[in-house]
């Protein structure tokens, strides 16, 4: 099969939508076998879970001669707030206020800096101004999170704050993020999965989808929705257009994951079960 996504990313996709949910703990060459279902060798498999463990979002335990993998506690709260997001039904509710984070990192600390804007884009901050960046949502803990995570407290400051400007809010959120732009890709994601949704599901009524046919479309629509997260601020139905498309996404979305979950887990089940993981897990949460 041709490789579809990179490594790491579709290692994530896995982790955040099956193996956080089986004691977040799988054997490596589980995944491998998981991942050879897009492409992926076993070599790219190593070097990615490599450099994620590196990065501090996995560890590993050494049972044997077997090497196990789980997510950190890093790992596992970025998993669990993209799961919120991912899987939502309903938007955020608006207390009427904005936080905004302000920050004045030096130049000899440039890639904090660097990693600190990536992070408030994910979280669905908006850029203001130079080093100024607001939300709508209550990302107290988050941004808080983040201080810890980079050692910045000197650096940071943090409002809760009214908007009392002249012009209204909607300029205010037009100025922050480019809300056309993202309809746009929903737009373009409706288009595309709205047919293969009706594809698969005239498919799954004949019974001609395979488990793992399922396990590898529902992964790679977990994995294509995922994008989302890093341009789609998750706003307050307030402050949204009127013309906004992300909810008909939305339940495109779910509607095609649960046409496809209940076979894909099937699959990954009987892959994940050679890495006999419920010997280990004591021993590994040790």
């Amino acid at each position: 099969m041709e490789k579809q996504f990179n490594t790491r990313s579709m290692i994530f996709t896995l982790f955040g939508d099956y193996i956080r949910h089986y004691d977040n703990v799988i054997w490596i060459g589980s995944l491998i076998r998981l991942l050879e279902e897009f492409g992926h060798n076993e070599q790219s498999v190593r070097a990615a879970i490599s450099r994620m463990s590196k990065q501090g979002w996995v560890k590993s335990t050494k049972i044997g001669n077997k090497s196990y993998y789980s997510l950190t506690e890093q790992g596992q709260v970025r998993m669990e707030e993209a799961s919120q997001r991912i899987y939502k039904t309903e938007h955020p509710s608006w207390d009427g206020n904005w936080r905004i984070l302000v920050y004045t990192i030096p130049e000899n600390k440039r890639h904090l800096r660097d990693e600190l804007r990536k992070e408030l884009v994910w979280s669905g901050f908006g850029l203001l101004s130079n080093s100024c960046w607001i939300t709508p949502n209550p990302l107290e803990e988050q941004v808080n999170r983040l201080i810890d995570k980079y050692h910045i407290s000197d650096y940071v400051s943090f409002f809760n704050a009214s908007y009392i400007g002249k012009n209204d809010e909607e300029e205010l959120v037009q100025k922050c993020w480019s809300l056309d732009e993202v309809n746009k890709k929903y737009q373009q994601f409706i288009q595309e999965y709205s047919q293969r949704y009706v594809i698969d599901k005239n498919k799954m009524e004949k019974d001609e989808l395979s488990d793992g046919s399922c396990f590898v479309k529902s992964a790679l629509l977990v994995h294509q929705y995922r994008k989302f997260l890093f341009i789609d601020p998750n706003l307050p139905q307030e402050l949204l257009p009127k013309k906004w498309l992300g909810d008909s996404a939305a339940s495109l979305f779910n509607d095609y994951y649960q046409l496809l979950i209940h076979p894909a887990k099937c699959f990954f089940e009987e892959v994940f079960r050679q890495g006999e993981v419920e010997k280990v897990i004591e021993e590994i949460k040790r």
